[in-house]
């Protein structure tokens, strides 16, 4: 009933594709995981991110911003990263043009509860040596929808509920800006 296999049977039944696999994993296919590589010249060792400027109309942003893009490039582990240009091998400038916030999503009263959150921003990754621009945007557009839940009737509360959640967006759009200015300057996208 049950065909008994000998095991040099089952080893070169077995062996052919397990070998064949090995060669595939091992092999070159010119990919590699995103955030790992840097397309920078080798000598970039530290990096000056001095506080971005904020023209926009809203307040302190502007320290949220450079913040989380310090801590994107001290992530990838690499870099050490200054808060100033002098004594660097590269310098990340960066200004944020504009924030633009329009409800997009009302409650059953027709008031706003959810907004859409629009960042315009200009950066530029500079070689210190060289003076060269290795990577900059003059228009980087980041946007990102929140909730604001309502809590209580009271219009003090909701403002105050507003502002609360305004910090937590501008936080998580931050966090968002920094990763895609980093990945872009690294992987020279």
């Amino acid at each position: 009933m049950f065909k008994r296999f000998s095991s040099s049977h089952v080893f070169r039944r077995f062996a052919l594709p397990v070998a064949l696999l090995c060669v595939f994993a091992t092999s070159g296919c010119g990919y590699a995981l995103a955030g790992r590589g840097s397309f920078l010249p080798d000598y970039i060792r530290v990096v000056g991110i001095p506080p971005f400027e904020n023209r926009s109309s809203f307040s302190q942003v502007e320290q949220v911003l450079t913040d989380k893009v310090r801590t994107e490039f001290i992530g990838r582990g690499k870099y050490r990263v200054v808060p100033d240009a002098p004594g660097t091998d590269a310098v990340l400038t960066g200004e944020i043009l504009a924030i633009n916030v329009q409800p997009v999503g009302f409650n059953e009263q027709q008031l706003a509860s959810r907004y859409l959150f629009t960042w315009t921003i200009k950066v530029a990754f500079t070689d210190a040596m060289t003076n060269m621009v290795l990577w900059s945007n003059d228009a980087l557009t980041v946007r990102g929808e929140y909730e604001l839940s309502q809590r209580g009737s009271d219009i003090g509360a909701l403002g105050s509920t507003f502002v609360d959640q305004e910090r937590s967006s501008a936080e998580r759009i931050a966090t968002d800006v920094a990763r895609t200015v980093v990945t872009s300057i690294l992987e020279a996208f």
